[in-house]
């Protein structure tokens, strides 16, 4: 469960030394510190239902969710990546469960493709297969044609193609060009090309 520095200020209110009964409490391993004044008191919490009490507003996209649907081979164990808007640059941190990073994706789509999960005392955000594909795709170097757009997704990223192919074409054409990138305009030709 969540608890903040004030709510354990709360939660003992005949300890004249909360923050050393906070100490106390990381080293005996029945707090577990995300950020400051932000714990945990669960050893065995899943980091992806944390990552938005971290650092916020924020959800879990990029390659985290792009293995968790198949779509990347790669295995990103205890890394959870997220998106977050207006924030300007890739914020890093690292705790008893694991690294979550956070990087920017346009204000305009942030909430866009984008579900709620609840799950016991935790309530966190995760982006669709196919929000995470175009967050990716948006926080990569623009490509100049379709042809080295096909490289970018299938070789350089690894893309599995039969994956791809699953995906639901119709949100990707309506999310795509609200990115205003390159690659996500070439996503969408690519799209149009294979009907």
């Amino acid at each position: 469960m969540i608890v903040t520095t004030q709510q354990l200020k709360e939660q003992y209110p005949n300890i004249a030394d909360v923050k050393g009964k906070i100490s106390r409490d990381i080293k005996k391993g029945k707090l577990f510190p995300l950020v400051k004044g932000v714990y945990e008191t669960d050893a065995n919490a899943h980091g992806s239902r944390l990552a938005q009490f971290i650092y916020g507003p924020s959800y879990l996209s990029f390659d985290y969710v792009l293995h968790y649907h198949g779509l990347i081979p790669e295995a990103v164990y205890n890394t959870y990546t997220c998106a977050t808007f207006n924030k300007k640059k890739i914020k890093t941190y690292t705790n008893h469960f694991g690294t979550f990073v956070y990087r920017d994706v346009p204000k305009e789509v942030f909430s866009l493709g984008v579900f709620v999960f609840d799950e016991g005392n935790y309530s966190y955000q995760v982006a669709s297969a196919e929000k995470a594909l175009c967050d990716k795709l948006y926080t990569l170097s623009p490509v100049k044609s379709v042809k080295d757009f096909k490289i970018l997704l299938f070789e350089d990223l690894r893309i599995d193609e039969n994956e791809f192919n699953q995906l639901n074409k119709g949100d990707l054409l309506k999310l795509a060009p609200l990115y205003r990138s390159t690659n996500l305009n070439l996503l969408v030709k690519l799209i149009k090309e294979r009907k």
